[in-house]
């Protein structure tokens, strides 16, 4: 059984959200609604949701806001928003869900199916909310902490705590400043997506890498990094990767 509550400042997308979780995800069997922050609050009290839809922009108080409000509770959110901004960014640090308004149906059945596979594995998603609420707090997205969720747990670093990162199939192994290799079950486009703003370069389909850590390159197509770890890098960006490492040395 999934007990839902939907939280929203517009009526409308609190129909269309409800109409479309009844036609597409059969796997949630209880869907309750509130319109506006107050309402959503006293519904959370009344209903105990096991899965929260919030929108994050409403009036009165945000999501982020409302979200401060419940330090310990023990459901999982998927945000809704009409607007790609800087929250979204904050959302993806943390390994958290979102939807954008208009809200598509496949992408909804993909987001309750990712929550459906975190309960079968009884991930603790509270450290995800509490390091959002810390990004939210900084002040520039570059002070972001990323979210690196394993089979083991999750933990947080800074994007000058990781060396580089490997594709492994679908998977993501990371190389942490004086840690264990960790891998996640995220792509490696995903993290591209995430780290371009420290200047990471995609030097090659399997391999991301912190400009910071790299050492020397090679006649052979290759960067020599800190860790004493080598690099291959695609023929085709070979100059221009040359070009972005001198200049970032």
């Amino acid at each position: 059984m999934i007990r839902t509550l939907i939280i929203d400042d517009e009526e409308s997308t609190v129909t269309v959200l409800q109409l479309l979780l009844k036609q597409y995800v059969p796997e949630i069997d209880e869907i309750c609604t509130a319109v506006g922050a107050q309402q959503g609050m006293q519904m959370i009290k009344e209903v105990d949701p096991h899965l929260l839809f919030l929108d994050i922009e409403m009036p009165y108080m945000s999501g982020f806001e409302l979200l401060e409000q419940f330090p310990d509770h023990g459901f999982e959110v998927i945000f809704v928003t009409a607007y790609d901004h800087y929250a979204i960014k904050a959302i993806k640090y943390s390994a958290l869900d979102y939807l954008l308004k208009p809200i598509d149906a496949e992408e909804l059945k993909q987001s309750v199916q990712r929550f459906i596979n975190r309960k079968n594995v009884a991930d603790n998603t509270k450290p995800l909310y509490e390091n959002l609420l810390y990004n939210l707090n900084q002040p520039k997205t570059t002070d972001y902490r990323l979210a690196i969720s394993t089979t083991e747990g999750t933990s947080f670093y800074g994007a000058e705590e990781i060396i580089r990162c490997e594709a492994v199939g679908n998977y993501t192994r990371f190389y942490i400043k004086e840690k264990k290799p960790v891998i996640t079950s995220r792509t490696l486009k995903e993290y591209e997506d995430l780290l371009t703003d420290h200047h990471f370069l995609r030097v090659h389909r399997t391999h991301l890498v912190n400009p910071k850590y790299i050492q020397a390159y090679t006649r052979d197509h290759e960067l020599k990094m800190h860790d004493g770890s080598v690099v291959q890098v695609s023929r085709r960006k070979w100059e221009s990767i040359k070009e972005k490492v001198s200049i970032a040395k």
